[in-house]
């Protein structure tokens, strides 16, 4: 079930967050992103909880027009379960009504992996 971010859950998150390759070991520019998340209405971070929370999805807004998946982020002995396509599903069905989903360059690959699937089952 994907979860809104809390600042309870900062610690979890951050975790989540650090397997990033552009946030891996820097913890300041981890604590940034995870501010940015916090601060900025145009930024809104999930958290994907079964019996834990297992993984992170990020998105910005921009121009009011796409909602770009920035971050997705699953705890590594909980790979290969589907969980990043449940939560890249998840997040195009939330906002497919008002925003254009895409991805940035660095989730683009995976995020394009998820559709291509969902195209699949649904031929």
């Amino acid at each position: 079930m994907l979860i809104r971010y809390k600042k309870n859950l900062e610690k979890i998150a951050m975790g989540l967050l650090s397997f990033m390759p552009e946030e891996k070991k820097d913890v300041k520019k981890l604590l940034q992103t995870i501010k940015e998340y916090e601060t900025n209405p145009n930024w809104h971070l999930y958290l994907w909880k079964d019996e834990d929370v297992l993984g992170a999805i990020g998105l910005r807004i921009e121009n009011d027009i796409n909602a770009v998946v920035q971050h997705i982020s699953v705890n590594p002995s909980h790979r290969s379960q589907g969980i990043g396509k449940k939560m890249v599903n998840e997040v195009n069905r939330l906002y497919k009504e008002k925003y254009a989903v895409c991805a940035n360059d660095e989730i683009q690959q995976f995020y394009s992996k998820c559709d291509e699937t969902d195209t699949q089952e649904n031929e």
